[in-house]
């Protein structure tokens, strides 16, 4: 093989670079002000404890999250009748630019020291920021919620502390 053989290579390596500039410009002209846009908005109409928060990790890519901050007002008469009732916060969704410009959308579960922490991830998946509108947060915030409940009301019939038979 000749050095000349490297042309296209060299080519197709500046392109992919130039695209990968052209998607981390997205994130800051953008994607950020639509995703606090659209998750404060919904914090605003639905005040069920959540907050939104704006990350930056390692200086280098940044994330926007709807995570669950507090206990929902409205509903303390309901857990004041239960003496021991505990709300555990933590549960988030993210929003994660990558270091090729995509977007990384995944859930975090809520932290329970007594329970063997199985899935504290979902990775919901990596999209390109063009696939990143106001009807994809919707979506993306409904099934955070979906696997919220799910993790507060598992339908799994197990006891804590033993494992079932296979």
């Amino acid at each position: 093989m000749k050095i000349e053989h490297l042309e296209e290579r060299v080519s197709d390596y500046k392109t992919s670079i130039e695209a990968v500039a052209d998607k981390k410009i997205l994130w800051p002209t953008q994607i950020k002000g639509l995703l606090h846009n659209t998750l404060d908005a919904i914090v605003a109409r639905y005040e069920i404890g959540w907050k939104v928060q704006e990350l930056n990790w390692i200086n280098m890519n940044e994330a926007i999250n709807l995570t669950f901050d507090s206990f929902p007002p409205d509903l303390m008469n309901c857990t004041n009748k239960v003496p021991a009732y505990q709300f555990i916060s933590g549960g988030s969704l993210v929003f994660s630019e990558t270091y090729s410009g995509d977007i990384f959308v995944f859930i975090l579960f809520p932290y329970k020291e007594i329970k063997a922490v199985e899935n504290e991830i979902l990775e919901i998946g990596t999209f390109t920021p063009d696939s990143i509108t106001e009807k994809f947060i919707v979506e993306k915030v409904d099934e955070f919620l979906k696997e919220m409940i799910q993790w507060e009301v598992p339908n799994q019939r197990g006891k804590m502390g033993f494992t079932q038979p296979q």
